[in-house]
């Protein structure tokens, strides 16, 4: 949300080694060699209560309809994932402060081709409708389960996604759908295919864990679940372990 008289925002880079007394006085920090990044702005700030929940899904303080509150919780778990860690500092007009730091790996880059990513990793030949909002994720996704012989449907939320479904004479086997999106769930997405195709099973992605998902009432506990991000191996196993359940179940 823009400051409404204005303001400055500041990003830093640094390669910072954190020590015992800093460990001691942070939860979860482990000594060692991070990099550090820093965004900080010169905004109204945050009062005691808001930062105590301000990492939690599903919170937000942004009028109804506007905001998802998955945005900080998506970073915190991506940060976590990594063996790295986040910090807020804030008061109320003195703007906000989150640094983030992240293990240093001083080893060059190993490069991987899309052939050797995917090498070993079971293909299929079934139709898969992909819903995601995020145009560059849905692409990406598309183009990995593409290369892996699926046939894939995309669609940005419910309502192309029930015309995808309309138009597709054949069975879909498989709904690969995002929780949380505009206007809509994934829950409802699902309910609507799966209405009146009985032969598709739903596997569900989201940026934040499933039990915090399933925590807040979004998604049943016992669902097929995908956390973002998440790499093509993943997704493809992901999917195939699916399906073959599927199979096994009829």
């Amino acid at each position: 949300m823009p400051c409404p008289i204005g303001g400055k925002l500041t990003l830093e880079t640094h390669n910072v080694q954190l020590d015992d007394g800093y460990a001691r006085t942070h939860a979860d920090a482990k000594p060692g060699p991070y990099v550090m990044f820093a965004v900080s702005d010169t905004g109204m700030g945050m009062d005691a209560e808001t930062q105590g929940h301000v990492f939690e899904p599903f919170f937000t303080t942004k009028p109804l309809g506007k905001g998802t509150g998955l945005g900080l919780a998506t970073i915190y778990g991506i940060i976590k994932q990594s063996g790295g860690n986040i910090w807020l500092y804030s008061e109320p007009g003195s703007g906000t402060t989150f640094k983030i730091y992240l293990p240093r790996v001083d080893q060059p880059v190993e490069y991987l081709t899309e052939t050797s990513s995917l090498s070993g990793t079971r293909r299929g030949n079934e139709t898969v409708l992909l819903v995601e909002d995020d145009v560059q994720l849905r692409d990406l996704t598309r183009s990995i389960l593409a290369g892996g012989g699926y046939t894939v449907l995309a669609a940005d939320g419910a309502e192309q996604a029930q015309t995808a479904a309309a138009r597709h004479n054949g069975p879909i086997h498989l709904l690969l759908t995002d929780v949380v999106m505009p206007g809509t769930s994934g829950r409802e997405v699902a309910r609507g295919i799966c209405g009146k195709r009985n032969e598709t099973r739903v596997l569900y992605m989201s940026g934040y864990t499933g039990e915090a998902i399933v925590h807040h009432g979004v998604l049943d506990a016992g669902i097929s679940f995908l956390q973002k991000p998440f790499t093509p191996t993943t997704l493809m196993e992901t999917v195939r372990e699916v399906l073959d359940a599927s199979a096994r179940d009829k």
